[in-house]
């Protein structure tokens, strides 16, 4: 089988996440781009958390139930259920259902981590899980998965 790849399409690995993405802009999730998705694929799921917070991981998005396709979608609608996206389910991140931008204190830099899951199934979950209610979830049914990162301040 092979790696799964995932690229963002706005920006690229381990660069500056451009401001449109960010708290400070329009702040709207960026466009996914995935090769390789495994042929028994059913959903996936993202999260992305600032690792440079004070709390390890810090979550800003998660977002499960997305049909499986090449390209995710920039500007995911905020809400609990994206009927755009066949009724993907987004749960409890930063305090809100949807996307969340980058948005540390001035001048520090903090990495952000996107992390993108091919599943075997689609999730029973309510949006009002968190990151830890999802990881449990999908114990057992993680096919593929990869990251990418950039950085903002």
């Amino acid at each position: 089988m092979k790696d799964l790849i995932v690229k963002p399409a706005a920006f690229e690995n381990e660069e500056l996440i451009p401001i449109d993405y960010t708290g400070h802009g329009a702040d709207i999730s960026p466009e996914i781009h995935l090769l390789n998705i495994d042929e028994r694929a059913k959903s996936i799921a993202i999260t992305m958390d600032d690792m440079g917070h004070l709390m390890p991981a810090y979550n800003h998005w998660l977002i499960w139930n997305i049909p499986v396709m090449e390209i995710i979608p920039k500007n995911i609608p905020h809400g609990e259920i994206v009927e755009s996206l066949s009724g993907a389910v987004q749960g409890c991140g930063y305090g809100k259902n949807g996307y969340r931008g980058p948005k540390p204190p001035l001048n520090r830099s903090h990495r952000y981590q996107f992390n993108v899951f091919i599943l075997d199934c689609k999730l029973d979950l309510p949006a009002t899980s968190k990151k830890r209610d999802l990881i449990q979830a999908m114990e057992g049914h993680i096919l593929q998965q990869n990251a990418f990162a950039g950085h903002y301040k």
